[in-house]
């Protein structure tokens, strides 16, 4: 399908408009007491006083001016952030406002906005069953237009199914220093592969970078509407199905499937210790990002 650019600008210009009176000071404090760089660097030495660490003393510039001098260090601010987005064939999907794809593409955006104010650089990868596209980590408010651009222009011609490990592999390829990583996908099995493989590799993943994943919803997949005889396509494999939505048994059947499905991906989460914050394409989001980063700075 060919991209409307004068659809998809208004598009990103509507989202950077909303994302913008997201962000607060309140939003942007939450993020930099939740996500820490790499450690610690050499800022500056002073002369001793008393009550300082002795263990700090810089014994070259002590031996050299005869006098006691420490060592003073400030936090690595700057982060590297990734944006791991699904573009696959399920996230055009959309039964209120919105669909998928363009979620995920607010929430990139509130989050990416939120970094670059912390003087952060981000980056993105787009995953289908392939690597779609990766924009290596850059600074610059511009920086983040881009990352909304492609995650939208990416939902006309998303197509196949969802390879998150493929997707993690990628990242550990290109991406060698610790980074925050926000993977943003619908995690929904079957289509997309084996999930027992994208489960074992995000473990790992998740020990050497700082990992959130954001789980993407819609109402309509955890239940079935009455609708009478309807024609569903599966949009990762272009499969036709015809369902008879009138029969209650037919409906209850897919919503425990559905259940079975959120309560698979929220388990795997909870032992894994892995942080996630769901988003729903019928609902505010803000909130949730916004308790995800208070219950994070808690832990620290």
């Amino acid at each position: 399908m060919a991209i409307d650019v004068k659809e998809l600008m208004a598009k990103v210009g509507k989202i950077r408009i909303l994302t913008n009176r997201l962000i607060d000071d309140q939003l942007s404090g939450d993020y930099h007491s939740t996500f820490k760089g790499q450690g610690v660097e050499f800022d500056e030495v002073r002369p001793y006083v008393a009550g300082d660490d002795v263990r700090t003393i810089d014994w070259n510039v002590t031996a050299r001016t005869g006098v006691p001098f420490i060592k003073r260090f400030s936090e690595e601010r700057e982060l590297t952030v990734m944006f791991l987005v699904d573009v696959s064939g399920s996230q055009t999907y959309g039964s209120v406002e919105r669909s998928k794809a363009e979620l995920a593409a607010e929430v990139a955006s509130l989050l990416a906005l939120t970094a670059i104010r912390n003087q952060d650089k981000i980056g993105l990868v787009l995953f289908s069953d392939r690597i779609v596209k990766y924009i290596p980590p850059r600074k610059g408010r511009q920086s983040v237009m881009r990352l909304v651009r492609e995650v939208l222009a990416a939902e006309d011609d998303a197509t196949g199914g969802t390879d998150i490990a493929g997707a993690l592999r990628f990242l550990n390829g290109v991406q060698k220093r610790r980074a925050v990583v926000f993977l943003v996908s619908d995690f929904l099995r079957g289509a997309g592969g084996d999930s027992a493989d994208y489960e074992k590799l995000l473990r790992v993943v998740a020990r050497r970078h700082d990992v959130v994943c954001i789980p993407v919803s819609d109402p309509a997949e955890a239940e079935l509407p009455n609708v009478g005889l309807a024609e569903l396509e599966d949009p990762e494999t272009g499969e036709l199905l015809l369902v008879d939505t009138a029969d209650a048994s037919v409906r209850a059947k897919f919503a425990a499937v559905a259940k079975a499905e959120t309560e698979h991906r929220d388990r795997f989460f909870a032992r894994s210790g892995i942080d996630n914050v769901p988003v729903f394409t019928d609902r505010p989001y803000i909130q949730a990002i916004r308790a995800l980063f208070k219950r994070r700075a808690s832990k620290r």
